[in-house]
């Protein structure tokens, strides 16, 4: 089975697509290609090696840069609302315990 080649403006564009933020699935499905190539695209785009496009311009840099910050905005919305969550179980729990308080045992003689 030949192998594929992909042109050097192809995985730019396809990697543009995934940095301004679109599931990496999404785009290969667009583009025909599988999703297995397209990630490691990314990765070597992350991680500078040759696989990656010769030309990454600034856009494509700067949109990889963007999803990390997306990343990072996700962990923190859902990190927020773990939070409140156990805030909320916390006031709970002391309306329960300030309403009901347990019987004091006497000190032993």
């Amino acid at each position: 089975m030949k192998r594929q080649r992909y042109s050097n403006d192809f995985k730019d564009r396809a990697l543009t697509l995934v940095g301004l933020g679109r599931p990496v699935p999404e785009v290969a499905a667009e583009l025909g290609i599988g999703t297995s190539i397209l990630y490691r695209w990314t990765l070597a785009q992350r991680q500078g090696t040759q696989d990656a496009p010769a030309q990454l311009g600034g856009v494509v840099q700067r949109a990889v840069g963007e999803l990390d910050e997306a990343a990072e905005l996700r962990r923190l919305r859902k990190e927020n609302a773990q939070l409140l969550l156990e805030n909320d179980i916390l006031k709970k729990a002391a309306v329960i315990l300030g309403t009901h308080t347990q019987p004091q045992s006497k000190p032993a003689r």
